[in-house]
């Protein structure tokens, strides 16, 4: 099979011949549809071991590529439940299985939790790349069964391969406690995550999202996502302490219930204190963004409004199956995302457009 792998740091990936993977007893294995990609692929794959050396990267060369959706293809003689010619997402999540997080139902808590094709959370994901080395950047990859979520007919793959974006704000809403009476902050709400989180408010039933960003334009497309309960904000030329005033003007005063950041990786802590401040007595912020370093918050202002911060990382099978749903009964509409797919052969093209990507909208897939 054809595949696009990384044989070294600040080199184009190259297409190579490699062998098609055989599942193991509880493995499926899946062709490829589409892939997602992640915004600024190339600069994270370049520089992110330098910026996050505590992180665990697979060998090169190697076949990244996160977010995939495809098909079964063959499956263990393990594998129940699941049939050759299912629609799937394939969750990149990989724990162990064995250790004290996994036997006790916290998967995510795993010390070798790892994101197959892409990177890990410490030295136990060495011997996850060696057991599950293909990404999505190839015509076919194993994978757990574990993993799977079926995905319904009115679900493209394109959409699909979107998931990792919308399970982390899915996740992280759900872990924040947003409801029907929620007041839903989202800084960086024109980017690829920061979409994906008001899309998913929206569809998890919060009564008000509250969008926060630079560019105008991107705002009003998000505004336009539901006119009237999505409400934007403009941070160019604000002063210091803009942001926290327009949503407790917005609020009545109060405040917003949850306070989501989503800002892009590299960004500075400034534009995310600027938001939290924005949190009303009670509320929670979840960090999901890219925010780099140490933040100087006051911990007393925190205990004394009885304020919480959310930490989330990623999502489970089960939250993945729950956003399948919601788009098979309609409740969470996709329809906005603009879909950019590219072939295997155009992959350093790809990566190179996502650098001028036209906010979170555009949807960039990599089609083997």
């Amino acid at each position: 099979m054809r595949a696009a792998r990384m044989h070294a740091q600040h080199q184009p990936f190259t297409v190579d011949e490699v062998e098609v993977p055989t599942p193991r007893p509880t493995d499926v294995l899946v062709k490829v549809e589409a892939c997602g990609i992640v915004p600024n692929l190339g600069n994270v794959l370049n520089f992110l071991p330098e910026w996050w050396p505590h992180l665990t990267f697979p060998p090169l060369p190697a076949i990244f590529g996160l977010d995939v959706a495809g098909v079964v293809e063959a499956v263990g003689d393990q594998v129940h439940g699941i049939e050759v010619g299912q629609r799937v997402y394939v969750n990149p999540g990989r724990h162990c299985g064995g250790c004290h997080a996994c036997r006790t139902g916290d998967p995510q808590e795993c010390p070798a939790y790892t994101f197959n094709g892409y990177f890990g959370f410490g030295p136990g994901s060495a011997q996850l790349y060696a057991d599950y080395p293909y990404g999505g950047f190839g015509e076919y990859m194993t994978a757990p069964l574990y993993s799977l979520v079926t995905i319904p007919d009115n679900l493209s793959f394109e959409a699909a391969a979107r998931f990792g974006y919308l399970g982390t704000a899915y996740r992280a809403l759900r872990a924040s406690g947003v409801d029907a009476n929620s007041v839903v902050v989202v800084n960086g709400t024109s980017g690829t995550l920061g979409v994906g989180t008001v899309l998913m408010a929206l569809a998890m039933g919060a009564r008000k999202v509250l969008g926060i960003a630079r560019n105008e334009e991107l705002l009003a497309k998000v505004e336009a996502l539901a006119p009237g309960r999505v409400e934007v904000f403009s941070t160019t030329g604000t002063a210091e302490g803009a942001v926290a005033a327009w949503v407790k003007e917005r609020t009545g005063g109060r405040g917003a219930d949850i306070v989501i950041d989503a800002l892009q990786s590299g960004a500075q802590a400034e534009p995310l204190l600027e938001a939290m401040g924005g949190l009303a007595r009670g509320g929670r912020h979840a960090p999901i963004g890219g925010v780099l370093g140490p933040l100087p918050v006051n911990l007393n202002v925190l205990m004394s409004n009885d304020q919480r911060v959310v930490a989330s990382l990623w999502f489970d099978t089960a939250d993945g199956q729950a956003m399948a749903s919601m788009v098979e009964s309609g409740v969470l509409d996709l329809s906005v995302l603009e879909h950019e797919v590219y072939g295997l052969d155009q992959v350093n093209e790809a990566l190179a457009v996502m650098a001028n990507r036209n906010g979170g909208f555009s949807n960039y897939v990599l089609k083997p």
